[in-house]
């Protein structure tokens, strides 16, 4: 179950990311590496975390079609195992986007539907999520990031082998912080999401490995055969 577990590495610079990364290496089997940090430290972290772990590079390309086409290139040549493109940039640039990512076999491409901290009413994100989410699978994307609350709808629109990424995770006491639409790590594998990101409720922890094994213990309580992902 560790390996559906995804702690975002969103802090400032290398050595917090290489102490985090080090803390962690046992405990889960993907980091994210998002703006902060790839801005901060560049390829060259990235590359020393992918001797270890697979990473999901989350950028959210979303320019003109041969622009995000081109970064996802670079981005499959860097060797990240996942990275995304926001799905409001349109039909055109996700069909762009995923020929490009069919150059890179062991790279996963998935789109941003709605941002969990959008403060958008429950029913219309679901809504507007699972319209996106066919929008990418139309154009040849392996899945989208959405909240828990969409996974049920998106599978049932897409299928089961469209992967769903889902952040906003957050258990006990934790603090909300900026998102809107969130659900524990038990609710997010009942309700059949593939990977869980995770990222706060861990790095803020008096001890983050201990965060990481409860979140990957809810996981593991809520598993069953129908909720076997990737």
């Amino acid at each position: 179950m560790k390996n559906r577990l995804m702690v975002a590495l969103d802090v400032a610079d290398r050595k917090q990311a290489q102490n985090i990364s080090q803390s962690l290496a046992d405990d889960v089997g993907w980091f994210k590496i998002g703006m902060r940090l790839f801005v901060a430290e560049g390829p060259d972290l990235l590359r020393q975390v992918l001797q270890t772990h697979r990473v999901f590079l989350d950028l959210k390309f979303h320019d003109i079609p041969n622009t995000v086409a081109e970064a996802v290139a670079s981005a499959g040549q860097l060797g990240v195992q996942m990275t995304n493109i926001h799905a409001v940039g349109g039909p055109d640039m996700m069909r762009a986007a995923a020929s490009a990512a069919s150059d890179f076999p062991h790279m996963k491409l998935i789109a941003v539907t709605v941002l969990t901290s959008d403060p958008m009413p429950p029913e219309q994100a679901k809504t507007e999520a699972v319209r996106r989410a066919g929008q990418a699978k139309e154009a040849g994307l392996d899945g989208v990031v959405c909240s828990v609350h969409e996974v049920a709808a998106i599978k049932q629109a897409c299928g089961d082998d469209f992967l769903t990424v889902t952040p906003g995770i957050r258990w006990g006491s934790q603090s909300v912080d900026d998102q809107q639409r969130i659900a524990d790590p038990a609710t997010a594998i009942a309700t059949g999401a593939d990977y869980l990101v995770v990222g706060r409720p861990i790095l803020r922890a008096d001890d983050p490995r201990i965060a990481a094994r409860q979140a990957v213990a809810m996981m593991s309580d809520a598993f069953s055969p129908s909720t076997a992902g990737c």
